[in-house]
């Protein structure tokens, strides 16, 4: 059994997407992010960076295997299912070049974007464009990288996994895929895959629909140091 820490966001979503297609039974863990639970000193052992998703596996031998990140995560279930993932050390260097493609481009770009369009306090136009820039140039990127190709590396991967659940929300990212045909068309296949529709939909009445934003939540939109650094020390 997977125990599997999650919040309905496009960053949950990479991993509830893993587990649905590989059938990995898994009990998740609804984390109240507004409320500060990332926090808690028993799952910054899982997860030092205080962010979902992370999981732990129990299904080892000897002591349970906690992982944190996104990427990290979808590479250890990939080896772990010997599935969705290309086999042999250049299918894996491949993979991990797209894995931080999405984790240290595509996300965080989108990441941003939708904090300015979405709950920041109104009048913040120089970054959401900024954002919305950014978020377009890296549709550019899998735009050209999906010309003659169903998905990011040939055959639906953990590369496709990651990458598919902010594009899923442009519209609501105030952005358009009308440039991108071959994103739109990619977008259009992924959607459709049972597994991806479960994911998506885990847990949905919980969503941040605007209810939590950057003037009435401190928690989630106005971190620092010390949200980390204990007194105690």
């Amino acid at each position: 059994m997977i125990d599997f820490f999650y919040a309905p966001t496009p960053n949950g979503w990479k991993v509830a997407i893993m587990l649905e297609e590989c059938g990995l039974p898994y009990e998740t863990h609804l984390m109240n992010l507004a409320g500060g639970s990332q926090f808690e000193p028993d799952f910054l052992k899982i997860s030092p960076n205080a962010k979902m998703p992370a999981i732990v596996d129990n299904d080892v031998e000897g002591e349970p295997v906690s992982v944190f990140e996104s990427g990290a995560i979808l590479f250890y279930l990939a080896r772990k299912a010997g599935r969705f993932m290309p086999s042999g050390p250049l299918g894996e260097k491949e993979t991990l070049e797209w894995l931080f493609w999405q984790t240290g481009n595509q996300g965080p770009m989108a990441g941003q974007l939708s904090h300015f369009r979405n709950y920041a306090p109104q009048g913040q136009d120089y970054g959401f464009k900024r954002y919305l820039g950014e978020y377009d140039r890296n549709l550019a990127v899998l735009e050209n990288r999906l010309e003659g190709r169903d998905y990011i590396l040939g055959d639906y991967t953990i590369a496709d996994m990651i990458s598919f659940p902010w594009v899923l929300i442009a519209k609501p990212l105030g952005a358009s895929l009308e440039k991108f045909p071959n994103v739109t068309a990619w977008r259009g296949r992924i959607k459709e895959r049972p597994a991806v529709r479960k994911a998506v939909d885990l847990h949905k009445a919980s969503q941040n629909r605007g209810e939590h934003n950057a003037q009435n939540n401190n928690v989630l939109f106005n971190q620092s140091a010390d949200s980390l650094l204990r007194s105690d020390k």
